[in-house]
């Protein structure tokens, strides 16, 4: 009985252990990605300044076209 209990709480302890790996793993990740989507969200706010500027020179629909 006590061979199967102390069985039964390794393994719990195993669980446990990879749980709280597989934790940080996914802390990791979850963090990477925010950070990824800050400068994402970033970069879209500088392109959105710069065509809103016109500084790219792209027609914004404003012009006729040349053949009309």
């Amino acid at each position: 009985m006590t061979e199967n209990l102390n069985d039964r709480i390794g393994d719990l302890e195993s669980k446990v252990a990879f749980q709280d790996d597989l934790l940080d793993t996914l802390n990791a990740l979850v963090t990477e990605q925010a950070n990824q989507i800050a400068r994402l969200e970033a970069a879209y706010k500088q392109l959105s300044k710069t065509v809103e500027s016109g500084s790219l020179g792209i027609n914004t629909g404003d012009e006729r076209p040349p053949h009309y």
